[in-house]
C-alpha cells in the first residue's frame, strides 16, 4: 500500500549533521489541532499529558503541528524526558489524522488508520494499522529526530543522533501535505520540540528526480537529452 513500511535495513550511521546549506523553520505544537487533554506550555514548544491533578489518563492523546510540510527535506528533533506507559509516539500525517481516542482507549495513535505514519517508543512503526518492529525501545532523557523528504516521499527517523535508517516510503503517493505530529496516553508525559530545520531541492534536481521515477535508468539514454545530462540521471 502506499505509504508503506520500508523493508530496508536498519541503518548504523555516524551522527546526522544538518546540511550546510539548511535554514531554521519557525513552528511550534498546534494551540487549535489538539486533543483538549494536551497542554501547551514554553512558547508550544512543549505538550504536557493528562496534567489533570484528579483525573488520570482517559485514552489516547495528540498534537499536530502549526506548519504543514508539501516539498523539500524537513527534519527536526523532540525530546522525551521521561518515557512510561502503553504508547508514546513521534511522527507525520494529513490534516485528518486523528488527535484523540475513545475514552480508556489506549493505543499506538499515530499510524492507527491511513492517515498517519508513527514511531512507538517501544521501537514499532506503524501505518494504516499495520506495525514492524523498527528499532530498539527508547529510555529517558531520548531525543529523537525525524526526517521528512517530501521529495522522495521517505521518513527516517534518529535516536540520540544516530541514524535508525529508513522508515517508510511513498508518502507523498498519499498526501501532498503532511504535518508532525506527537501523542501520548501517559499522565504527566511530555515531549519537547528542540530544533527544526529544512531545506529545499532546487529547480534542476527536482526535474532530475521527475525524470528519474518516470524513466528507467535503462531507457534514460534513449531521451532526447545531451548525453552529459543523460549520464548525470543515471546516477542518481
Amino acid at each position: 500500500f502506499t505509504g508503506k513500511l520500508s523493508s530496508q535495513p536498519i541503518e548504523d550511521s555516524e551522527s546526522f549533521h544538518p546540511w550546510s546549506d539548511t535554514f531554521h523553520e519557525q513552528w511550534v505544537w498546534s494551540s487549535e489541532d489538539k486533543s483538549p487533554s494536551v497542554y501547551l506550555c514554553l512558547n508550544n514548544k512543549v505538550a504536557c499529558f493528562y496534567i489533570d491533578p484528579v483525573i488520570e489518563s482517559t485514552g489516547t492523546a495528540g498534537v499536530r503541528g502549526t506548519k504543514a510540510f508539501s516539498h523539500g527535506q524537513h527534519y527536526w528533533e523532540v525530546k522525551l524526558s521521561s518515557v512510561f506507559g502503553t504508547s508514546m509516539m513521534i511522527g507525520v500525517g494529513t490534516k485528518e489524522a486523528l488527535l484523540q481516542t475513545a475514552d480508556f482507549e489506549f493505543v499506538d495513535l499515530i499510524g492507527r488508520d491511513d492517515q498517519s505514519w508513527g514511531l512507538s517508543y517501544k521501537g514499532k512503526v506503524w501505518h494504516n494499522g499495520q506495525y514492524r518492529s523498527y528499532c530498539e525501545p527508547f529510555y529517558d532523557s531520548t531525543v529523537i529526530g525525524v526526517l521528512l523528504d517530501m521529495d522522495a516521499g521517505t521518513l527516517s527517523y534518529f535516536k540520540n543522533g544516530r541514524s535508525l535508517g529508513l522508515a517508510f516510503t511513498g508518502l507523498c503517493n498519499k498526501a501532498s501535505e503532511l504535518y508532525p505530529i506527537i501523542s501520548s496516553t501517559s499522565t504527566l508525559s511530555e515531549i519537547e520540540l528542540c530544533d527544526s530545520t529544512c531545506r529545499y531541492v532546487s529547480l534542476q534536481d527536482q526535474c532530475r528526480m521527475t525524470i528519474t521515477k518516470l524513466v528507467g535508468k535503462d531507457q534514460i539514454d534513449y531521451l532526447p537529452l545531451p548525453r552529459g545530462i543523460c549520464q548525470s540521471l543515471k546516477g542518481i
